[in-house]
């Protein structure tokens, strides 16, 4: 059973008003159209009926269809709207309506192709896109326990203590052979014991105190009948109502129509009414004025009417108010509220209008719509969608604050599932709001051009996500579920989150930070240097150790590569040295088989004699040693080889800040042990020829990687004068760095500092030193990092790598 004057405007414009029927058919129509008016709607169906069974046609069908969408038969309403849309004088008002009763009976596929066959699509209707419109809000609503009846049960309110006022019929039944609809909007005649269009007592308004105990609120306007619709000002504390009186006759005439009207009256601090005042606008013999909400803050009076001059069956109004009671005109909300349909039951929250309607596209009898509001305008008004409106009828939207300040949002509805007629709703956000910032490495919002996959592993299904306009990462997740999230864009390593759940989760908002980082394509961890003999690609025995190291690094991250890079020295000719490089990384290649690395994870590169590492040119005279430096293949291994793939993050390495792309590097060379140390010999700082090849390593390394530094650390053995040390361990470390600069690397990407004998490795001052030992003391350690020295004056002093 529905709120009777909220469904009727489905049926008000298309009911009234035929053409092309003979005088006789026109006067049956008029007959039952009058019974519409008087709300004998079983009557007029069967005078409708009578009249299309005598001359079928597109009016008669069409009202009867009408009939039968206001006393609920869906069934027949739609086989009604099916014979109607047949007819060539459906327009596509008409095909909505087929559409809505076709969902309604679970025959929208049939109507569709129906539809269709008319060369119309059902996408241009608007009923059509909100059959599967869901709402913008997740919730679920439940039936408020204690408050709903077998009757109907409808519209709260709630005064400044917390008491809640509510609508309710829950009286007896008084059963009779009238139709059993209930309609609170007009009357031609009253009982005085029950509504003939129910069979139900008069709807009365009842007060639910904090404790929950319900009482009924006793109306003081003489003859009242329904007493329905509280509102309450708080500030001034007055009850706005509804009340349709007991009136019988005026001016000698006794055909007439009572409609209800707007009182309001003091609640005094017992809980009763204390006087009973009329809005000025009241007609209760013209139209009706009904469904009051007080807006204290703008000082107005909301109101159903369908009084002259409105768009449709009823209208949105508001008429101001000042503290003396003083009401303004009526004004009429405007045809973004108002249609050709019924609205009714308006609610103002912040910068939002919310309304009940008929005449908007809905999924329902009357849904519930949100329009956005300011003081001199509307604006945008939509459908809330499922689960908040329903394919019944759904009014009175509410959102009620306790003494506490905490918001509750109520509705009513005769959805099915109900206790009564009508019931009253809360509304439950049980899903959980999840938000996420999807950042870069610089901490700026990344709001595009990533994807987001987020399920639910609870009800193994995904979950939809959307973006904010501050372009962070918002989704809605069920209670009691536990999700993963995987995001992912192209050229960065993809986040996985497998931590979130909202199984015990008290609060509202999931909230979490992800860091997309840039995949460091090609990044060289790992640099060595094998060395040939010459006119040989023969892999010696020296350079074996080195490449059976890199074959156990290969095998054991499936994310590192080998670039080989070979060279000869400047001796014979430039083709035949192109051949020859080209055979020493070849050489290689042949050799990794040997741990099982495809040929496919090893790049190649050969230069000949193009890319010297000292001035031994063609013809130069060069000692051997010299000329060895240059017949080498250099072996970078690389992270992340393929420009075109998409790699994970390693999970050997999944708690590395991949940000600074470096640090794997440097953990790379831990395991390595790769930076070398420079041994002198007693009390000299020439460089030997051994580490030469040493120092071609780490320029190999500084070239590759330009974002590391190189420390140079100076050292001596504990033989000398502190005042002798301190310079030789300087020499010592100037030595290094000038070598790396005849090899390109710049001053500023290294720093030395000289500590003479006061950082031993033995401290022969407590032990007794052998040659050996000496030896290791005299030294120039080199480290790579992205740290810095920090300085005292000239003094340098290193800080751990």
């Amino acid at each position: 059973m529905k709120k009777t004057f909220t469904i009727l405007s489905i049926t008000a414009a298309m009911i009234f008003g035929s053409v092309g029927v003979t005088e006789a058919q026109k006067s049956k129509i008029r007959y039952a159209d009058k019974q519409m008016e008087l709300m004998n709607y079983k009557h007029a169906l069967e005078v409708y009926e009578q009249s299309y069974a005598n001359k079928p046609g597109f009016v008669a069908a069409k009202k009867i269809a009408g009939v039968q969408d206001i006393l609920r038969d869906y069934d027949k309403s739609y086989e009604w709207w099916k014979t109607t849309v047949s007819y060539e004088e459906a327009d596509n008002s008409d095909l909505a309506q087929y559409l809505r009763a076709a969902q309604l009976t679970d025959n929208f596929d049939e109507a569709v192709g129906i539809i269709e066959a008319k060369g119309v699509s059902p996408d241009s209707l608007d009923v059509a896109k909100l059959l599967t419109l869901q709402s913008r809000r997740k919730v679920k609503l439940e039936a408020v326990e204690g408050l709903n009846s077998a009757g109907s049960d409808f519209d709260l309110t709630m005064d400044s203590d917390g008491n809640k006022y509510f609508v309710s019929d829950r009286g007896g039944i008084y059963p009779s052979e009238m139709p059993r609809l209930r309609f609170d909007v007009k009357n031609q005649f009253f009982s005085d014991e029950k509504h003939d269009f129910t069979d139900r007592e008069y709807f009365s308004v009842y007060k639910q105190d904090t404790t929950g105990n319900i009482t009924e609120l006793v109306s003081n306007v003489p003859g009242t009948y329904n007493f329905s619709d509280p509102s309450y000002d708080k500030e001034q504390g007055i009850l706005f109502y509804s009340v349709t009186r007991d009136i019988k006759k005026v001016k000698k005439k006794d055909n007439i129509i009572v409609q209800p009207e707007i009182y309001y009256s003091k609640l005094n601090a017992d809980g009763a009414l204390d006087g009973f005042y009329p809005v000025p606008f009241n007609d209760s013999i013209g139209y009706a004025v009904m469904n009051p909400f007080v807006d204290e803050q703008e000082k107005r009076l909301y109101f159903t009417s369908d009084m002259p001059g409105g768009i449709g069956g009823t209208d949105l109004y508001y008429a101001t108010y000042d503290d003396d009671m003083t009401f303004g005109a009526p004004v009429n909300l405007g045809s973004t509220i108002n249609t050709t349909g019924n609205e009714s039951h308006a609610f103002r929250q912040g910068d939002k209008f919310y309304f009940s309607s008929t005449g908007h596209p809905g999924v329902g009898g009357m849904d519930i719509f949100r329009s956005n509001y300011t003081a001199t305008q509307f604006s945008n008004s939509q459908n809330l969608g499922m689960p908040i409106n329903s394919v019944a009828d759904d009014f009175a939207y509410r959102e009620l604050v306790d003494k506490d300040g905490k918001v509750e949002v109520y509705l009513s509805s005769n959805r099915n599932g109900g206790q009564g007629l009508d019931d009253i709703y809360i509304m439950l956000d049980v899903y959980k709001q999840f938000l996420a910032r999807v950042i870069d490495c610089d901490g700026l919002v990344i709001n595009d051009n990533y994807m987001a996959t987020l399920r639910d592993k609870t009800q193994n299904g995904n979950v939809q996500t959307t973006r904010s306009g501050k372009g962070e990462l918002l989704a809605e997740l069920e209670p009691d579920s536990d999700f993963g999230i995987v995001i992912s864009k192209p050229g960065y390593f993809s986040v996985t989150d497998e931590s979130i759940t909202t199984k015990g989760f008290e609060g509202d908002t999931v909230k979490r930070e992800y860091t997309l980082i840039a995949i460091p394509y090609q990044l060289p961890v790992h640099v060595d240097i094998v060395y040939y003999d010459l006119d040989k690609f023969k892999i010696r025995d020296d350079a074996k150790p080195a490449l059976d190291k890199l074959g156990e690094m290969m095998n054991k991250y499936s994310f590192l590569d080998l670039l080989v890079a070979s060279h000869t020295d400047s001796r014979a000719s430039d083709e035949y040295n192109i051949i020859l490089s080209n055979n020493r990384a070849k050489a290689v290649t042949e050799y990794m088989a040997q741990h099982n690395i495809s040929a496919d994870r090893i790049r190649l590169e050969w230069f000949g004699e193009q890319n010297l590492v000292n001035d031994c040119g063609n013809g130069k005279p060069c000692p051997e040693p010299e000329h060895q430096l240059n017949r080498r293949s250099e072996l970078i291994l690389e992270a992340f080889p393929d420009p075109s793939k998409q790699y994970e993050i390693p999970e050997s390495f999944k708690d590395m800040d991949f940000c600074d792309p470096e640090t794997l590097f440097e953990d790379i060379q831990k395991e390595l042990a790769a930076i070398p140390t420079i041994y002198f010999d007693f009390d000299k700082s020439m460089l030997r020829s051994v580490h030469k090849k040493e120092l071609e390593r780490t320029a190999i390394m500084l070239t590759r990687m330009p974002n590391l530094m190189l420390y140079i650390e100076g050292h001596t053995d504990q033989r000398g004068s502190d005042e002798y040390n301190k310079p030789l361990s300087e020499r010592r470390a100037a030595v290094v760095k000038k070598y790396l600069n005849s090899r390109g690397i710049e001053d500023s990407r290294m720093e030395e500092a000289w500590f003479g004998e006061t950082k031993p490795i033995h401290n022969c001052s407590d032990v007794s030193c052998t040659e050996a030992m000496h030896k290791l003391n005299r030294r120039t350690e080199l480290r790579v990092g992205k740290s810095a020295f920090t300085y005292t004056g000239r003094k340098k002093k290193v800080d751990t790598l």
